[in-house]
């Protein structure tokens, strides 16, 4: 004995603003069947074009339902298929109203306008120093070595030249404007003019001394002891 053909179907139907499952009778028409979706999916009839799908996943459907006066049966709707409803004027339905933001007249503001408002989330940031406008803990400033080299005493400066001996004395000992990174210079004024300034370097002037008797060098290249005066030969060695 045959079993009976069922006389409802079970779907789901899904459309721009709505999902839901329903239960419809196999023998309702297209025409019937849209004047019943209108009033779940606000989708008005002229406007309804319907897909038959196996899954919400697919993209190619099954069938159409593009003639009004076919029952669903003709169809050959199984349960848990999907009807999509596709909204083929969505500026004329309500929910399409809602969604379709082409009609809808844009508030913009320019960078400044922006920035002066109060009731912005980047006021809100400012207000409370979030992100970007956090207040930064200051840098620890790298702390200056001590030298212990005392202005006025004498001293040898490093040479590469073997028995050339680069004898002066100290005018000044600190920090300059002049140089890359910080730390320490040595101002010296040579005893013979094989120096390169007269102790002044871009304008700044640290100690005074004849032309080409000052030099500034690192303090790691500076001996102080005692070193008389000595007769050598010229030499230019330093920047």
């Amino acid at each position: 004995m045959r079993a009976p053909q069922p006389i409802t179907v079970n779907v789901f139907v899904v459309s721009p603003d709505t999902r839901s499952e329903r239960r419809f009778e196999l023998h309702t028409s297209v025409q019937q069947l849209k004047t019943r979706l209108e009033l779940f999916t606000g989708i008005p009839v002229p406007n309804q074009r319907i897909l038959l799908l196996n899954n919400e996943q697919d993209i190619e459907p099954v069938r159409v339902l593009d003639d009004d006066s076919r029952p669903l049966g003709y169809y050959s709707i199984r349960d848990w298929q999907v009807l999509k409803i596709i909204d083929t004027n969505p500026s004329t339905s309500f929910t399409g109203q809602l969604t379709d933001t082409s009609q809808v007249e844009k508030f913009e503001l320019t960078e400044e306008e922006y920035a002066k408002r109060n009731d912005t989330v980047l006021a809100y940031k400012q207000r409370n120093k979030i992100g970007r406008f956090a207040e930064k803990d200051e840098e620890p400033q790298k702390p200056v070595p001590e030298v212990n080299i005392p202005v006025g005493a004498r001293c040898e400066v490093e040479t590469t030249e073997e028995g050339f001996h680069k004898r002066g004395t100290v005018r000044f000992v600190g920090s300059t404007k002049f140089g890359t990174g910080d730390g320490i210079w040595v101002g010296i004024e040579y005893d013979e003019p094989i120096g390169k300034n007269d102790g002044s370097v871009n304008g700044e002037r640290y100690f005074d001394c004849k032309p080409k008797f000052g030099v500034f060098v690192r303090p790691d290249r500076v001996r102080v002891g005692d070193f008389p005066v000595e007769e050598i030969n010229f030499s230019d060695e330093e920047m």
